[in-house]
């Protein structure tokens, strides 16, 4: 049996492994890695470090799915037709106005810079997710790594840590996770932040014996294949199912734990999936996890907005709020970087159902904390918030802005299987007037 696991390429061996691991140990810790592909040996060219770069050492990324609406949120200013029920609301900051649903995140507009010119090619809710999220676009031949992935393999894995430093909150099946990275880089998955992390503990009906003899069974598979094969790429699928060993029990998982937090503290966030995730973002955050991603779905309003909009904008405006308010007084909003996004915005125009259909053509996104110029709006809409007027943003722009404010090498070329090279946020350049 182990000639024949040897000869197995490796994809198919780590089907084989995966499933081993869930049938023979009993956990189910480990099973977005199904989708992901290895990374080669790095083969990094010698590129000049670019100038500045922010101290930002965390990231909460707040995606907002299903297509949220500029015209509605972010990006209302007033005396527009196209702006429908939605009207605007005087912010903290002088002449900064939000849509009427957002007056909590309107008394903290001093910590956030707005851009209000991002704009796309794609009305496609997957690819534009996709995009958003590696600043490439979707293709057949490659995966692309997530920019909690990027920020992991730029900065190294801790390896005295057993909390992981990449986490994804709300769930999402078709998340780029670390692409062509190694698996060590994925994010672990949650679907509900109020059940915490799951399947961690050993189980019942194995004894201690018996889960570690099941290990060593996994591992005598192993071994003579990463004897045959000692590549980079197979160390570290066998490094993380390391760091998942090493996950399991450690007293570092109450981070997860919700239960911990008083319930008036709870109820301030909002006891809803999106508000709950917020407050888990803060307590991962807290604990030093890098990079924490809660997705808040709703968005997709093609009929009726205006009966289904005040629910979903009031939630998100609600538990950012709390967030920020939180993160600032903990002393943690100077080191992180909040991020608010979507996949795209919303048709100006009003629709037949009394929706707002896809619209790529312009829409915003907000950034806040982690050495971001609050109070400041970047770019604008046309009168009809059709395009962009001043001062496009392209994806991968915001997403260098990112990863400039965290001092991430943007030149730095990380080669892939293929041998093609790639880097954290493609070709953009960052808006470096929206960072200190």
């Amino acid at each position: 049996m182990f000639d024949a696991l040897k000869n197995l390429d490796i994809t198919t061996r780590r089907l084989f492994l995966e499933r081993a691991a869930q049938s023979l140990l009993g956990v189910s810790v480990l099973p977005a890695l199904g989708s992901f592909t290895f990374a080669a040996d790095d083969k990094k060219k010698p590129l000049p470090k670019l100038p500045g770069g922010g101290t930002a050492s965390h990231v909460i990324y707040l995606f907002m799915t299903g297509a949220m609406s500029h015209l509605d949120t972010f990006d209302v200013v007033g005396g527009r037709e196209n702006e429908g029920e939605t009207k605007p609301i005087q912010t903290k900051v002088s002449g900064m106005t939000l849509g009427n649903w957002l007056p909590e995140l309107a008394k903290h507009t001093d910590n956030m810079a707005i851009v209000r010119s991002l704009h796309t090619e794609t009305a496609d809710h997957d690819a534009g997710r996709y995009l958003m999220r590696t600043s490439y676009k979707e293709i057949a031949s490659i995966r692309h790594p997530g920019l909690g992935a990027w920020m992991m393999k730029l900065n190294g894995i801790r390896k005295d840590r057993t909390l992981p430093d990449n986490v994804l909150i709300g769930g999402d099946n078709r998340h780029p996770g670390a692409g062509f990275l190694e698996p060590s880089y994925t994010p672990i998955p949650l679907g509900n932040p109020n059940d915490g992390l799951q399947n961690t503990k050993q189980p019942e009906y194995l004894t201690s014996g018996s889960f570690q003899a099941r290990l060593d069974l996994v591992n005598k598979f192993d071994s003579s294949f990463r004897k045959k094969y000692p590549q980079k790429q197979v160390e570290a699928y066998t490094e993380f199912y390391r760091q998942a060993q090493a996950l399991m029990g450690s007293a570092d998982l109450k981070a997860f734990d919700l239960g911990l937090e008083k319930k008036e503290e709870r109820e301030k966030y909002g006891m809803d999936a999106f508000g709950q995730g917020c407050m888990l973002a803060r307590r991962l955050v807290e604990n030093d996890v890098k990079f924490v991603e809660v997705t808040f779905g709703n968005w997709d309003m093609h009929t009726d907005i205006y009966d289904k909009v005040g629910t979903t904008a009031g939630r998100l405006d609600h538990a950012v709020a709390t967030l920020l308010a939180d993160l600032k007084s903990r002393g943690l909003l100077k080191k992180t970087v909040v991020v608010i996004t979507s996949e795209f915005g919303r048709s100006p125009k009003v629709n037949q159902n009394g929706g707002r259909d896809h619209h790529p053509g312009v829409f915003s996104g907000v950034l806040a904390g982690g050495g971001v110029k609050g109070g400041m709006v970047w770019g604008a809409s046309d009168k009809q918030g059709h395009s962009p007027d001043d001062e496009g943003v392209t994806v991968a722009d915001f997403n260098a802005t990112i990863a400039h404010a965290l001092g991430l090498k943007l030149g730095e070329e990380i080669f892939s299987k293929s041998g093609r090279p790639f880097k954290v946020a493609h070709d953009g350049v960052p808006i470096t007037k929206l960072l200190s």
